[in-house]
């Protein structure tokens, strides 16, 4: 794997006397991937790796699988979670014809992974008759590769910070509250959600003494580890692999009291390895695709990669930034099947802000998945933080989140502190399992949709931030204020009652102009006066200002639309 292709590009620090790598060194194991296709017209298979390859099929007769009967290939879990959100099962679905695999295997070779959603087969071999026989098979399919490239045109950035508090210090998070706190993930977590009943796939390069460290002893005390597969070497050690995996795993779920509380300390685990950390191959985007549709079989929730391609030992494998479009590499196609199938994907959006490359990877470009970008700890953009747009033009990264100085559990043990967008995606990963949870009819769009609108640059998203930092607790209301019940007469929603140090209005239809606002006390003087604007077009208002130093008692609030004036009684904890 490349310098380049890292998630991690700054320096990681010393924390209660631990000893921290910096990637900015040689050696150091870098883990943000990077991918592309080679270029030659017509072929019947493609070259993936040194002595690997890979071709597709026709189709897929012969198989003996049908969508009518899918519980002979897809778990209860995948056909409950499709039902759940009317999903069908479809042809894509259908496991590749048994018949066609036995013929390739016959030939000698040694399948490496295989694909229904492609309907292709990777295999490994050295033997050039081997491969010939393959290729004179009727059923091996003539692909089409991809048009020349041309270079892309650079587009200017915009900058915006913003200001945040770490309020709710409810929990032990040491110092990894504020990775939590700034989305207001610990609004959920007092509230009892942490991601209980989510399945999380973590797809990665390796999970390092995860079997053996403290940190995930809870883990796998209460059974939350699901299982693990390598994708990219089926006679290894998952657990004597990288550890890049590993720190993944423990912002999402690991506890170290004192010092470290994950962002879904109850989800559900499935640990998925497709990277090679020795080597950089486009194999690797078939190996992701496998452990995808593994993770899609086994029912999972939530897909979280912090792993991301540009380039490769292979020049001719080489993406352009024209290609990080969305549709042009095999990894984003399959990350927006993915999402078809009901997972929500969240991808690492890159580390490439600071060099000539600047944009995303793939596939943070596919288009119905959220890529992470990162800030750091007062809410300003990492300056490594791969930028949008993708090459056609739509806002990425989506979203952004602590990856400048995050903190996560090191291969030692210890509480390490690290740079990276590998980071920031597991932190929306956890975030998102225990708002799914607090929404469990909810779909994976609508929990996607609801992370988008709680952001707070939903209404003027830019090439730097996408749609800003997600407030999980705004998220939380707009999806059940998207599901109350309105009556005839009931026109706003105040919640909640009784409030701390917020207040949300949500209003049955969007707003096209300003809303006043008044609080008055039970003397009737006015706590709080004030017009507030700019959300237009949206369908709620949010109040902080002064509330957490307001009294405890009873309030009267009264809203002002252009349409209509209500007062409400509202209580102060």
């Amino acid at each position: 794997m490349r310098m380049n292709s890292s998630c991690l590009q700054a320096d990681e620090k010393v924390v209660h006397g631990k000893l921290f790598l910096n990637p900015g060194n040689p050696g150091f194991m870098v883990l943000f991937l990077l991918i592309a296709l080679p270029l030659r017209s017509q072929e019947l298979y493609e070259q993936t790796a040194p002595e690997t390859y890979r071709i597709e099929f026709n189709d897929k007769n012969g198989s003996p699988f049908t969508t009518g009967h899918p519980e002979a290939f897809l778990s209860s879990r995948a056909i409950a979670r499709r039902n759940k959100q009317g999903i069908g099962i479809v042809y894509s679905d259908i496991p590749v014809s048994p018949a066609y695999i036995d013929s390739i295997r016959n030939t000698g070779v040694t399948i490496h992974n295989v694909s229904r959603w492609f309907n292709a087969v990777t295999f490994k071999t050295s033997d050039v008759e081997a491969l010939s026989r393959i290729m004179n098979m009727s059923f091996v399919k003539r692909v089409l590769k991809s048009a020349p490239r041309q270079k892309s045109v650079t587009i200017p950035e915009i900058i915006y910070a913003k200001s945040v508090s770490n309020e709710h210090p409810a929990l032990d998070y040491g110092l990894s509250l504020l990775q939590t706190a700034i989305h207001h993930g610990t609004v959920l977590h007092e509230n009892g959600f942490t991601g209980e009943g989510i399945h999380i796939a973590v797809i990665d390069n390796g999970f390092f003494k995860v079997n053996e460290l403290p940190v995930f002893s809870g883990l796998w005390t209460n059974g939350q580890i699901l299982g693990a597969r390598d994708f990219a070497n089926r006679n290894s050690d998952i657990f004597e692999e990288e550890s890049h995996g590993m720190k993944v795993l423990s912002i999402i779920g690991g506890i170290l009291p004192g010092m470290l509380r994950g962002t879904a300390t109850g989800a559900s685990f499935w640990l998925l390895r497709s990277e090679d950390s020795g080597s950089e191959y486009i194999v690797e985007e078939d190996n992701w695709i496998s452990a995808a549709e593994f993770a899609d079989s086994a029912g999972v929730d939530i897909i979280n990669t912090s792993l991301g391609y540009t380039t490769f030992d292979d020049l001719l494998q080489d993406h352009t930034i024209r290609e990080i479009d969305g549709n042009s590499t095999r990894i984003s196609r399959a990350a927006d099947v993915a999402a078809s199938k009901g997972m929500l994907v969240i991808i690492s959006a890159g580390n490439q802000g600071q060099t000539s490359w600047k944009y995303i990877s793939s596939p943070a470009d596919a288009d119905s998945i959220l890529s992470v970008g990162a800030i750091d700890g007062s809410g300003r953009i990492a300056p490594f933080s791969g930028r949008g747009p993708s090459s056609d033009g739509r806002i990425k990264p989506e979203v952004v989140a602590v990856g400048k100085g995050t903190y996560y559990a090191g291969p030692d043990g210890g509480l390490w502190q690290g740079d990276g967008t590998s980071f920031s995606a597991p932190v929306v990963s956890g975030l998102a399992a225990c708002l799914w949870q607090a929404n469990p009819d909810a779909s994976a769009m609508e929990i996607r949709g609801a992370i988008l609108r709680s952001s707070h640059l939903y209404s003027v998203p830019d090439t730097t931030y996408g749609y800003g930092i997600p407030d999980f607790n705004l998220a939380d209301l707009l999806l059940k204020a998207d599901n109350a019940s309105w009556e005839l007469s009931e026109r706003i929603i105040v919640f909640p009652n009784p409030f701390r140090d917020e207040i949300f209005i949500f209003f049955e239809t969007t707003l096209h102009s300003g809303v006043e606002i008044d609080l008055f006390d039970l003397s009737g003087k006015a706590v709080l006066s004030d017009l507030y604007t700019g959300y237009e077009g949206l369908r709620y208002i949010k109040i902080t200002r002064n509330l957490y130093a307001l009294p405890k008692g009873i309030y009267i609030m009264r809203i002002v639309t252009d349409d209509f004036t209500d007062f409400y009684k509202i209580i102060k904890n």
